[in-house]
């Protein structure tokens, strides 16, 4: 078994919580756009109210740990170790229930190339203990606009994590996806479950849109989230999200795995 304490010198090690890579200025530009309602950074969440930048700050300041001085303009962001713990701890206590009940399960990232290891283990967990994780709306085109205008791609699965891919990418079992930001995935593979009359997810487990888009709808959703990422936290202060935690989201993939072992011993589904 993985220690708090050795998590928490892993984190710092691995630049997972502490000073990270996500810059100030980066985070700073998120909350004014969010403040602004940019579907760029809402992520598919309609916020219950108004957001000032300020009030943003002291949210993240509150959720992350970053400074919630607005003179502190520069430099890199920063995730309080402690946040990440408890965050963990808490996503974790939501995959157990969710593994005792058997409940079904929708998986879906944004950071295939950093995340979809993480993500996949615990699907595989849930699955041996007799929950349904979902894979609907497989090769599903989805048009996303992006910085470069509309693109469409395609919805794919891998080790029961969705994920989307430009056209005509595809390596079996890769996960080679791209990096998203979007909600019309999740939207797209709920709408394919009602459309084939089988049961809805109980529980979205992901990032980004996956998240916001899930707990947008009233579905119970749990993720991970940087620094730049407010809207997630929002929907945690709102209530519609049931469990955030800080973190950097793109880092190497290795550098999660002990997150993994961690989530799975706390749940209590270490094989």
């Amino acid at each position: 078994m993985l220690s708090t304490g050795a998590l928490r010198a892993h984190l710092l090690a691995a630049r997972l919580a502490g000073p990270v890579a996500t810059s100030r200025e980066v985070s700073l530009r998120s909350y004014r756009l969010f403040a602004a309602r940019d579907p760029r950074v809402t992520l598919g969440l309609d916020p219950g109210r108004g957001w000032g930048e300020r009030e943003l700050l002291r949210l993240m300041a509150e959720k992350c740990g970053v400074s919630d001085d607005p003179a502190h303009v520069s430099g890199p962001d920063v995730i309080d170790p402690e946040r990440t713990l408890a965050g963990l701890d808490a996503f974790a206590a939501r995959l157990s229930d969710a593994a005792l009940r058997r409940a079904p399960v929708l998986f879906g990232t944004g950071h295939p190339h950093r995340l979809l290891g993480f993500y996949a283990a615990l699907a595989d967990a849930l699955s041996s203990v007799g929950c349904a994780v979902l894979t609907p709306a497989q090769g599903r085109c989805i048009d996303i606009t992006t910085r470069f205008g509309v693109r469409t791609y395609n919805l794919d699965y891998v080790r029961g994590v969705a994920l989307v891919r430009e056209p005509g990418v595809r390596v079996p079992g890769g996960g080679t996806g791209a990096h998203s930001h979007s909600p019309l995935p999740v939207r797209v593979a709920l709408e394919a479950v009602v459309e084939a009359r089988g049961p809805l997810p109980e529980l979205v487990v992901g990032d980004h849109g996956w998240v916001c888009g899930a707990g947008q709808l009233g579905i119970e959703a749990i993720g991970l989230a940087d620094t730049d990422d407010p809207a997630l936290f929002v929907g945690e202060a709102e209530g519609r999200v049931s469990v955030v935690v800080p973190v950097d989201d793109a880092v190497r993939s290795a550098y999660y795995l002990p997150l993994t072992r961690y989530v799975l011993n706390r749940a209590c589904l270490s094989q």
